[in-house]
């Protein structure tokens, strides 16, 4: 643009001149055939000014116009490019979400079915202690053959027999009489763990534990073993009190607080990856409970994402 502009003006420069010259009086007498020649090349030397001046204006719009649509297009491109790296930024950041989900989702289902193996086989167990009373019901105790008395029991001092196969059932009934009540000692265990009395209250709620294994209160009394080891900051034993409750009774109320407190558990020794991935699981498996809130508090409170990367 400015040899343009440097152009134009010699130009100018040189019309004006030749103006000059066209324009000068010149003597009648003096006019002659070099001064019409000259004349002639002025005039066409102003018909080539203006020519090429129409030319470079022209040429000029159209060097504006191009450099207005290229700068149009380049900042459309600019735009595009910015639209372009913000959907991509999106994307990005759902399909990490949506990694996250499914890995949480594979981990849930790992957990459940290692929950699922371990209430099998504590079912079997279960099976195969109740066969083998059963069968301990049902066999009598081998009797004594004397001469005085038949083969189904001893004589006794008295000229009695000794109990047969209805003296065992009869033992078998008296010892399941012996099972404390199921209420009573569930809520004598709750009061003295809320009045500090943990040893009384380990032993009640063992004996729940003991005489009712598949009852829906034998989790809460598993739970509550885990409570009392906790309190008595023995954490390696609260830890694998809570798994207990998460493992055998994984549909008990207090599992959501068992997996908490077991993430703090793990945190008070220290395991602050095992804690972390507690408290993380906690979230994704009761994402609406309380307990859930209260982890999320935590691992914001740790400077912790709520999800794994």
């Amino acid at each position: 643009m400015q040899i343009a502009r440097t152009v134009r003006n010699r130009l100018l420069a040189a019309t004006v001149f030749a103006l000059v010259i066209a324009s000068a009086p010149v003597p009648a007498h003096a006019v002659s055939k070099e001064i019409i020649e000259l004349q002639t090349q002025v005039q066409q030397l102003l018909d080539m000014v203006q020519r090429l001046q129409s030319t470079l204006d022209t040429r000029f719009g159209v060097l504006q116009n191009l450099a207005q649509q290229t700068a149009d297009q380049a900042k459309q491109m600019s735009v595009t490019v910015n639209d372009l790296q913000q959907k991509l930024n999106t994307q990005n950041e759902a399909v990490n979400g949506k990694v996250d989900t499914v890995s949480g989702q594979v981990q849930s289902l790992n957990d459940s079915v290692d929950e699922l193996k371990s209430r099998i086989a504590k079912l079997d167990k279960s099976i195969q202690d109740m066969q083998t009373q059963l069968q301990n019901i049902q066999t009598p105790p081998p009797s004594a053959v004397t001469p005085n008395g038949p083969a189904g029991g001893s004589a006794m001092p008295n000229g009695g027999q000794a109990p047969g196969p209805a003296g065992a059932n009869a033992s078998a009934a008296s010892a399941a009489n012996q099972a404390p009540p199921l209420q009573e000692t569930y809520q004598s265990g709750l009061r003295d763990f809320n009045a500090g009395r943990y040893q009384l209250a380990a032993g009640e709620f063992q004996d729940v534990l003991h005489f009712y294994p598949l009852d829906d209160l034998a989790g809460t009394a598993q739970f509550y073993l885990g409570e009392i080891a906790y309190q008595q900051e023995q954490y390696e034993d609260a830890v694998n009190a809570y798994n207990a409750v998460l493992e055998g009774f994984s549909g008990n109320p207090k599992a959501p607080a068992a997996q908490l407190h077991k993430g703090q558990a793990l945190l008070k020794l220290n395991k602050r990856e095992a804690g972390i991935r507690e408290l993380r699981l906690l979230i994704q498996r009761y994402p609406r409970t309380p307990e859930a809130a209260s982890a999320r508090g935590k691992l914001n409170g740790m400077g912790v994402r709520i999800t794994a990367k």
